[in-house]
């Protein structure tokens, strides 16, 4: 029979080894994440894609390249849904273009791309994303495929190699990830505690083929009639003319979406239009410092869709910029959006399930 101290010495000596393990890194448990370098194809280029989870969040960068000095180096985003494995990423911004001519200024990019994909592990040490990629900027047809196998060791060196090489021994810290990525903080916008939603703006059930919107009275305020469309209306005109630039794009993975619209730090008189897939929903819509609230229903929704919010004026300190919350179930995404004279901010509502049949 065990005497007493050695069978009070099991547990620790158990806790010692599995912390040994996720010292090393070999854990498999802790190999099976989403975080780390990826190398494949995406819509025919050979891509190596470094992505790293923040929270509900994915940030780092993606390389397409033909050899180790000719590629294009993007910043990317995304989101990672673990209950169902889902990924949806997309480059972000334009950092470097090697092998013609030269660094280029960081900018968008009318290549960039839009990546819906699953997150499979067949077994062992084998990982892969496995989906399609589309336009960012456009909601166009899916203009080719994602075909990621995760790899041990990238080609291309960079800041992220520390975050990922770490991950499971401090690497994941949000400050870190944050001070790499860039990602801009709220610390000049009041707490969500703080603002006040005025203006609620309801989807209801679908009852013909059109999705329908009506307006609805809040406590406090009521609210404008949805606005008939017309061909000479100027929101309109200036829809047309602008160009769509994403902001963000979020999953539709809850049976409505919330959206709250807020004046982005100053309140400056800034007036906004809002379309939904080419259609005007509501315009005039003046941005304070309390919630312009809409709600959209998920049945009344596509697989992907585009919410657009264009700048009626820019306020007295221009670009015009709003600040938005979506709720999506018991999900929360933030973005800043800027809007100008010359282009619009585009929201892609997208429904990843949808978008892999």
């Amino acid at each position: 029979m065990k005497n007493s101290s050695e069978l009070n010495r099991r547990p620790f000596l158990l806790f010692s080894f599995i912390f040994l393990l996720l010292i090393t890194g070999t854990l498999s448990a802790g190999a099976q994440t989403i975080t780390g370098v990826w190398r494949g194809k995406i819509k025919g280029s050979q891509a190596e894609v470094k992505i790293v989870k923040s929270g509900d969040q994915l940030v780092g960068v993606a390389y397409y390249y033909q050899k180790k000095n000719k590629y294009k180096r993007y910043s990317l985003r995304g989101h990672f849904d673990p209950n169902t494995n889902s990924v949806i990423w997309w480059d972000e911004v334009l950092l470097d273009d090697y092998g013609t001519g030269g660094i280029m200024q960081i900018r968008p990019d009318a290549g960039a791309q839009l990546m819906v994909a699953d997150f499979n592990c067949p077994g062992g040490e084998e990982m892969y994303l496995d989906g399609t990629s589309s336009s960012r900027d456009a909601k166009n047809s899916k203009n080719g495929e994602v075909h990621l196998q995760k790899m041990e060791q990238p080609i291309f060196n960079d800041e992220w190699d520390f975050i990922i090489d770490n991950y499971f021994v401090g690497g994941n810290d949000p400050i870190l990830i944050d001070s790499i990525s860039q990602i801009t903080s709220r610390a000049n916008f009041p707490e969500e505690k703080d603002m006040k939603q005025t203006m609620v703006i309801v989807a209801p059930e679908r009852t013909d083929p059109a999705p329908a919107i009506t307006a609805a009275t809040a406590p406090v305020a009521s609210v404008p009639a949805p606005v008939a469309a017309a061909p000479a209306d100027p929101a309109e005109k200036k829809f047309s003319t602008r160009k769509n630039v994403l902001q963000t794009v979020i999953p539709i993975t809850a049976k409505t979406i919330e959206l709250r619209f807020y004046d982005n730090a100053q309140v400056d008189g800034d007036s906004i239009a809002l379309f939904l897939n080419g259609k005007l929903l509501f315009k005039n819509i003046r941005l304070t410092e309390q919630a312009y609230t809409v709600k959209l229903n998920a049945a009344d929704l596509q697989a992907d869709n585009e919410l657009v919010m264009v700048a009626e004026n820019l306020g007295s300190i221009p670009p015009n910029t709003s600040f938005m919350v979506a709720i999506v179930g018991d999900k929360r995404y933030e973005a800043r959006l800027f809007a100008n004279e010359q282009s619009s901010a585009m929201i892609r509502l997208v429904n990843p399930e949808l978008l892999k049949e």
